[in-house]
């Protein structure tokens, strides 16, 4: 066995993948290098694939409806949406002082869109984060209720930096619901961030949770430390039908 073989198989068993991949380019390259230069342009490259990797582990365990970035939006499309605001969030300061984001308007303007923007952004920084459904989040709540393992599933919750929770105000939420809703948002209140979206204003969400004194107190939580954007836009899903159906008129 060459030693370059037997090198070859280190580097697999150290998962030194970048590197194994790059190392006969270099060796058949520039010899003018040091080989302190080769090895930090090798182990560059090791931890920027790793740094990818990780980023795509965490956008896949963060069960996103679909992957869509801040850069695919269309700003243009959707004024009432403040680029610069959003461009900041993407910092992702507000994570960090675990403040939240709360996105306010009716179907189709682009609310998830851009909560799942943010939510990837947040996995390429190496911030843990989960996307769920609210109805899917309240169903779990209550089962775990049940079967007496609440605390776990609380628990699993809060380990997030970044907790997403989608389609707030679709379905009425009953009272158990909301309790269990409210200990979870107090739980996370002024230690890990939220982002939500909803399609019914602020002020009507005592319609939606059976409890109204539950609703201001859940509303008090998420409003505190909190960026809130109202999109009053069109909806995107019927400018692609319109779209769609102007094509499809030409073409006849």
């Amino acid at each position: 066995m060459t030693a370059y073989t037997e090198l070859e198989n280190n580097l697999e068993a150290l998962k030194l993948n970048a590197i194994k991949e790059y190392l006969p380019n270099y060796l058949e390259g520039d010899k003018q290098l040091s080989v302190a230069e080769i090895l930090k342009q090798l182990t560059d490259k090791e931890l920027n694939y790793r740094k990818h990797r990780s980023a795509r582990m965490s956008i896949h365990t963060a069960h996103f409806p679909y992957q869509k970035e801040i850069k695919d939006f269309d700003f243009n499309f959707q004024p009432s949406v403040d680029k610069g605001k959003i461009t900041n969030l993407m910092s992702m300061e507000f994570v960090e002082n675990a403040r939240n984001v709360l996105f306010i308007g009716s179907s189709g303007v682009g609310k998830t869109h851009l909560a799942t923007g943010l939510g990837v952004e947040a996995c390429k920084n190496h911030l843990s984060t989960y996307f769920v459904n609210c109805h899917e989040l309240i169903e779990r709540l209550k089962l775990a209720y049940q079967e007496n393992r609440l605390e776990p599933m609380l628990k699993n919750y809060l380990r997030y930096k970044l907790l997403i929770i989608d389609e707030i105000g679709y379905l009425p939420i009953d009272d158990l619901g909301s309790n269990l809703f409210f200990q979870l948002i107090s739980r996370r209140y002024e230690k890990k961030s939220i982002i939500v979206t909803t399609n019914i204003p602020l002020s009507k969400w005592g319609q939606t949770f059976s409890n109204p004194t539950i609703a201001n107190a859940i509303l008090d939580r998420l409003v505190h430390h909190s960026e809130i954007f109202k999109i009053s836009g069109k909806s995107y899903r019927m400018k692609d039908y319109t779209e769609q159906h102007a094509k499809q008129h030409l073409n006849r």
